[in-house]
């Protein structure tokens, strides 16, 4: 297992997805609970969990910056970061579970009120858009840009804390949307930035190696690791709301995580959109959970 004891937290919220004409709501605020039922706390030997309780869903959309749920992303975000804020002097691995990504927010911004610290953003989609670009106006797919500081004032510089983390402290791995308007923002901007072929191209050891690197010469606090399972190959995890073709195997995937998940820097990682109401016998989920057990080995 790590080197430090475990600490789960939980944040499942949906507030950053466009609810889709056959749901109720998105699933994915089921998440913590479906992992639970599948023994995943069991294994991991865990007996007290913090976080925030789901919210009553909203479909409130401001046509004047054009997100969704924008003002309950904040106080969210805001409520997040406080709870986090709390913890981060213990030395422990934060394992947080969401929900959907717009957790990152009150993530970093509970990160940057303790310090500076990297980013590796690992996802199937760089999630740095604008309002925009985007089709749907959910803030789970512009969290990362919101992050680094770019969008509305309101939900990019709370409490005067913009960015949350810098452009060039953060490396974007694993997108396969590889539309040229979509990409364009990411490219332009000073992101490490490694789409699924590249990584496939250089390979996970030079990546992770340059990460840390990067994380060492800027004399960074700590780093926390995002993971969307959209990330992973669309036939071993299609229990997401945006399916693209390929993806990353899990063979691949542990390659890029398993040195961060031990490295003494490592502040933690949140586990974000797989979607229980997608995998109603539990199949993909359950090998997820045999593969992230796995990593927590030496």
């Amino acid at each position: 297992m790590l080197n430090k004891p475990i600490e789960v937290y939980e944040f499942p919220t949906n507030f950053g997805l466009r609810r889709k004409a056959e749901e109720i709501e998105p699933g994915v605020k089921a998440l913590p609970k479906w992992l639970k039922h599948h023994g995943f706390y069991e294994a991991l030997g865990i007996d007290t969990v913090y976080g925030l309780s789901a919210p009553i869903y909203l479909m409130d959309y401001n046509s004047k910056t054009g997100m969704l749920n924008e003002n309950q992303v904040i106080e969210y975000a805001k409520r997040q970061a406080q709870l986090l804020g709390k913890q981060l002097e213990r030395n422990t691995f934060k394992l947080l579970i969401g929900g959907d990504c717009s957790i990152l927010i009150g993530t970093v911004l509970a990160l940057k009120k303790k310090g500076n610290y990297g980013l590796f953003f690992l996802d199937g989609h760089t999630d740095f858009i604008t309002p925009a670009l985007s089709q749907t106006g959910g803030i789970a797919g512009m969290d990362l840009a919101i992050a680094a500081g770019i969008g509305e004032e309101a939900i990019t510089n709370i409490d005067r804390l913009k960015p949350y983390i810098q452009e060039d402290h953060i490396f974007c791995v694993g997108n396969r949307e590889f539309d040229t308007s979509y990409v364009a923002p990411i490219l332009d901007s000073k992101i490490h930035y490694f789409d699924l072929n590249r990584v496939r191209a250089v390979g996970s050891t030079k990546i992770v190696e340059s990460f840390l690197k990067m994380v060492e010469e800027k004399a960074l606090d700590g780093f926390f690791i995002h993971l969307d399972v959209d990330v992973i190959n669309d036939e071993l995890m299609p229990a997401v709301d945006s399916r693209e073709k390929d993806g990353f195997t899990y063979e691949e995937l542990a390659s890029l995580l398993q040195p961060l998940l031990h490295h003494s820097l490592c502040i933690g990682i949140e586990i974000t959109i797989l979607d229980p109401s997608l995998d109603e016998n539990g199949v993909y989920t359950k090998k997820f959970i045999d593969f992230f057990l796995s990593l927590l080995k030496e």
